[in-house]
């Protein structure tokens, strides 16, 4: 699933393309992936709207409209937006005022699309926990204190932390030296810390390189994203660890696979 720095690198790649375009024709493929409203007044509220300005929010894309509505857009594990598109293999397409396309594909259709009010309504987005950008040592260290949870599907939990996932919470741990089975409560003050710093500096590192295309991700142009390569531990299941030269573990956690260097990280 597309996580914080995949969704980032799409939000500001769509920045710089579409704000002030209006939305001419809704082109729909597959109606599934629309959410709400009907697909009737999906289309019909989207046409000859404008787009004024993007926004993100944990692992979902906004779109915010002249009208005051909003088209909010979760990817999920196969959702793609691509630009400039043809409307052939979408799900759903917006021919914009300029006559290019963008498209939304979605292979095994598991995203969606849903056209607001106000986006601020959704429960999903009420729901969703601090981003790890605008959090301090001290507030992070308080929240993990009051969890007695495994650290590790703890930073899955986009209500507690939003934007972080599977790929991105193994190596932050690996990075930060802390096994994916530690209790979160029992991490020590300079744990709970460089955990933090290691998130940061690892989404940074990821949104620099366009994210990680590890299963159907690409970027709003159609490509790779590059950070894949800077991978220490994810899908590296029984290749030496960077460090120490032990083979990587993959272990089930959480319903995920997690992968770690059970020598590396204590």
């Amino acid at each position: 699933m597309p996580e914080l720095p995949e969704v980032e690198t799409i939000k500001r790649q769509l920045e710089k393309i579409i704000p002030g375009k209006k939305i001419s024709a809704v082109i729909i493929n597959n109606p599934k992936v629309i959410k709400e409203p009907s697909r009737e007044l999906f289309r019909r509220n989207l046409e000859g709207v404008k787009i004024a300005k993007i926004l993100r929010k944990g692992k979902v894309l906004i779109l915010e409209l002249s009208s005051g509505k909003s088209l909010v857009i979760h990817l999920r594990m196969t959702g793609q937006l691509v630009y400039p598109g043809n409307a052939k293999n979408s799900r759903v397409s917006f021919r914009l005022s300029d006559n290019t396309i963008l498209d939304y594909n979605d292979r095994r259709i598991l995203g969606e699309l849903r056209l607001l009010d106000d986006w601020r309504d959704l429960k999903f987005i009420k729901e969703l926990g601090p981003e790890p950008f605008d959090l301090t040592a001290r507030e992070f260290s308080g929240m993990l204190s009051k969890k007695k949870t495994k650290i590790k599907p703890l930073l899955l939990d986009q209500t507690f932390i939003s934007g972080v996932g599977n790929l991105y919470a193994a190596e932050a741990l690996f990075k930060a030296k802390i096994n994916p089975l530690r209790q979160s409560s029992g991490l020590s003050d300079n744990e709970k810390k460089r955990l933090l710093s290691a998130i940061q500096e690892i989404l940074k590192a990821a949104i620099k390189h366009k994210g990680s295309s590890v299963d159907q991700y690409v970027t709003l142009t159609g490509k790779k994203g590059g950070y894949a390569s800077y991978h220490r531990v994810y899908d590296r299941e029984n290749k030496p660890c960077y460090i120490c030269k032990s083979s990587i573990k993959r272990i089930a956690l959480g319903g995920r696979g997690t992968y770690f260097c059970a020598r590396c990280q204590k």
